[in-house]
């Protein structure tokens, strides 16, 4: 799936009907029922902020939504592989 684009064809199949977040991966259901889970370092806003903050998200249908903390993230980049540019590996970090 990396380097998917949704087309105007097919956008609805690509909609989220899901999305929570553990302490380590964001994880978002798909209308066609694929499932893509991305790791949380690499959205460092998402990282930073609390579980409770992390799981009160608004669902679009091209993306995800996180009203207190002002956070987007569209389906279309989650499975390009886009992250932060300054979103460092939790090992890399540590140094």
């Amino acid at each position: 799936m990396p380097g998917t684009v949704i087309s105007d064809e097919n956008w609805e199949d690509f909609e989220p009907v899901e999305a929570t977040c553990s302490d380590s991966e964001l994880i978002v259901v798909l209308a066609n029922g694929v499932k893509v889970s991305t790791p949380l370092w690499w959205y460092p806003p998402l990282l930073a902020a609390t579980r409770e903050a992390r799981n009160r998200i608004a669902l679009s249908p091209s993306g995800v939504h996180w009203p207190d903390l002002d956070e987007d993230l569209s389906i279309e980049g989650m499975l390009q592989g886009r992250r932060y540019p300054e979103a460092k590996p939790p090992a890399e970090a540590a140094e």
